[in-house]
């Protein structure tokens, strides 16, 4: 009778543990790489490099919107048809401008949720945007304003829809 030979660790079963190691390693990253791209793709905001060389002008156009004294106060606001962007825009005293606005609702961490938004004058310098649905949460508003005259107000605001 033969006696069975003790189990010892070979090249090939270290070869092999290593594989698996390294193999599960790469493969959990793979997840999770597709996983991130797939939850963030990279840049939210088109040409952000030329926007970055024309920030000088940007910043001179806000200097001279805020020396023009306009303000604007937005809010999501439920109405008969569903939700809304509601714009109100004021002038240095507090009278209602005739503005053309146009703006986005954007989805701070996923671009593809953002709605462009139609406004649509209801007087008084009242605008309304309305939305076919929107989800629970926090947006972010990017609008602009522009009178006849071609001056122009840029404004942002974050606001918070609770279904």
């Amino acid at each position: 009778m033969k006696s069975a030979k003790p189990f010892q660790i070979e090249g090939r079963h270290v070869l092999a543990g290593m594989v698996l190691f390294f193999g599960s390693v790469i493969a959990v990253n793979i997840v999770f790489i597709v996983a991130a791209v797939n939850s963030f793709p990279g840049e939210d905001v088109r040409r952000s490099y030329t926007q970055g060389l024309n920030y000088n002008q940007t910043l001179a156009e806000r200097h001279q919107q805020a020396a023009q004294g306009w303000r604007a106060q937005a809010a999501l606001i439920d109405t008969e048809s569903g939700p809304a962007v509601e714009v109100i825009v004021l002038d240095r005293n507090g009278a209602p401008l005739t503005v053309e606005t146009t703006g986005a609702l954007r989805w701070p961490m996923d671009s593809r949720r953002d709605h462009e938004l139609a406004f649509e004058s209801r007087g008084a310098g009242r605008y309304i945007a309305p939305l076919r649905d929107l989800e629970a949460g926090r947006w972010e508003l990017r609008a602009r304003a522009v009178d006849a005259a071609g001056r122009a107000l840029d404004f942002e605001a974050d606001l918070l829809w609770r279904v």
